[in-house]
């Protein structure tokens, strides 16, 4: 897996809930390039739970919303918003895990949507939460200007983040 480099990180102003690691409330979210999937290696706190031990499901749809939007960054060298989102929560989450996989990938694309799937996954690999997001994306030349969005590059050589 490469990590993918920010492109965002030196702007000021930018304060995203779920990968500004400036954000002190944020998620802190950080991605690697694996094949075709986008993965986010990810660990679960107290300060995220609904119920006790287990995560909010408004906060496990936003690892899978803000992920989907790095597919489109990294696949498609734009941005865009999600005009809609399915969930599906299949078994708990636990704020006790010493982390958690994302992954998502592209599913398919027609014309400027793009529906991408992701899945919040536990430590030993089961899947705990479904999503697929339609992506409705920009143009390259409204991410620059409204996005100031140039890019997204991986750096270093492959790498296991676990280790």
């Amino acid at each position: 897996m490469k990590k993918i480099i920010n492109p965002w990180k030196d702007i000021k102003g930018y304060f995203c809930f779920g990968c500004a690691q400036q954000n002190e409330a944020g998620l802190k979210m950080e991605f690697y390039e694996d094949g075709e999937d986008i993965v986010s290696i990810w660990h679960p706190e107290a300060k995220y739970q609904g119920w006790l031990n287990t995560m909010h499901g408004g906060i496990q749809a936003t690892l899978l919303d803000e992920i989907c939007a790095w597919v489109i960054a990294r696949k498609f060298q734009t941005t865009g918003v999600t005009s809609h989102m399915e969930t599906k929560y299949m078994r708990p989450v636990m704020t006790t895990e010493e982390y958690i996989v994302i992954r998502a990938r592209i599913r398919e694309q027609k014309r400027n949507l793009v529906l991408v799937d992701a899945t919040i996954y536990d430590k030993e690999g089961k899947e705990c939460t479904k999503a697929t997001c339609t992506y409705f994306t920009f143009t390259k030349e409204k991410s620059l200007k409204d996005m100031y969005f140039n890019g997204c590059d991986t750096e270093g050589t492959d790498e296991n983040p676990l280790i």
